[in-house]
């Protein structure tokens, strides 16, 4: 076995004897449920039908995009200014 392929062995030999699996305390599967509150199933139906939502979303987003384009067109015009 060459000299390189004997270290990665050597290497992944340790590495098994060093690292194992951790078991979660008990309790804490339960806890992250109760901390992470998923919504009743007719309230997500509601919110997928609610066409205000994703108007508002759009808006967002799109006004998100032309914040970001006119900031960016100003730096290149001030950048060509200076240059």
């Amino acid at each position: 076995m060459p000299s390189r392929e004997k270290n990665l062995y050597e290497l992944e030999t340790r590495l098994a004897g060093t690292l194992r699996r951790v078991r979660p305390p008990s309790g804490l599967a339960q806890r992250l449920r109760e901390r992470i509150r998923v919504p009743e199933p007719r309230l997500l139906a509601a919110r997928l039908s609610d066409w205000r939502f994703y108007l508002l979303t759009v808006g967002g987003v799109v006004s998100g995009m032309l914040l970001i384009i006119t900031v960016a067109r100003a730096l290149f015009h001030l950048a060509d200014r200076r240059g």
